[in-house]
């Protein structure tokens, strides 16, 4: 451990803390500043030569800021002789756009996000449940997604029984990953909901396809944002006689009102990881419970170390 140094930014300093507290290790000494015309300053205040550097920095809201300083804080350890830099992101911004839809004029901003990663030299990433998992073709180097819904999910088995469950997919592109979690409880069957999203951020329930009368419904997903897909979906699985409805959603980005929809919704409890700090947001929503992620990424962080499976963490 005397070669492997965390440092954090400023998205989510707990829970860098709490990873460096599980490997016995301290934070590094980094000062994160601004100048007076808004631009990011940098500085590493301690010898990284030869080290391995882990920075821990989720790229959510305000994306923008969180994003350069992962970026110039990169740059100032490869500038100062870090062996290796890995960028521990646990939730991974601009995932979304990772293709062109019917040759749209967009950008491919997962592939950008990755080319200025390498530009800065960033030899590893660390993510969990990443949007779609074709974004790790993006990069060069090893990208190490950890799929977090299974593990959250895994105590639901303590409080019901297998023949209770049924995982629901909230679209037919989360189908692999309810299958998955389906397997980690030991339930056979699987429904899914078909939407039709008209444009970003609205959706419009179409069809279910699947029972789950008199079921719990385990509904697992990658992120929430305005949480207008989760809440039409508790909606329809209910009126299909659903007997609750218990969502696992490892990145809570929770914009808009999504709150306000969250506790309209006929979701009965919203797990969602730590992945992002959402502060006073849990106080406003009841139905919320907040999972700890840090002992996961800890263990990554070890076994990068050790050379162990990463991916026995997860399955």
């Amino acid at each position: 451990m005397d070669k492997q140094l965390i440092f954090s930014g400023s998205s989510n300093p707990q829970l860098a803390q709490s990873v460096a507290d599980n490997l016995g290790l301290k934070l590094g000494d980094v000062d994160l500043g601004t100048f007076s015309d808004g631009e990011i300053s940098i500085e590493i205040n301690e010898n990284v030569r030869g080290k391995d550097a882990y920075i821990i920095q989720s790229t959510n809201s305000p994306a923008e800021k969180n994003l350069m300083e992962l970026i110039l804080m990169s740059d100032a350890l490869k500038r100062a002789s870090a062996k290796s830099i890995t960028a521990v992101m646990p939730y991974f911004g601009y995932a979304r756009q990772d293709r062109r839809v019917r040759s749209a004029r967009v950008p491919i901003s997962a592939r950008v996000i990755a080319e200025m990663l390498e530009g800065v030299g960033v030899s590893r990433v660390i993510t969990l449940d990443i949007h779609s998992e074709q974004i790790q073709g993006f990069f060069s180097f090893p990208v190490d997604n950890i799929y977090t819904s299974n593990i959250m999910s895994r105590k639901i088995s303590d409080f019901y029984k297998v023949e209770e469950l049924q995982v629901v997919s909230p679209d037919t592109g989360g189908v692999l990953r309810a299958r998955s979690v389906a397997k980690t409880l030991g339930v056979q069957d699987l429904a899914i909901i078909d939407k039709r999203r008209e444009k970003a951020n609205v959706s419009e329930i179409f069809n279910l396809i699947g029972d789950v009368e008199d079921k719990v419904c385990i509904v697992p997903d990658d992120l929430i944002d305005t949480a207008g897909t989760l809440g039409n979906a508790s909606h329809a699985l209910k009126e299909k006689g659903a007997k609750e409805v218990i969502a696992f959603i490892t990145h809570p980005v929770l914009s808009g009102n999504a709150i306000e929809n969250i506790n309209n919704s006929s979701i009965d409890k919203l797990i969602v990881s730590n992945s992002i700090d959402i502060g006073d947001k849990l106080k406003k929503c009841p139905k919320i419970d907040v999972f700890d992620v840090a002992p996961i990424l800890s263990e990554a962080i070890n076994r990068l170390k050790t050379g162990d499976s990463i991916s026995e963490l997860f399955k």
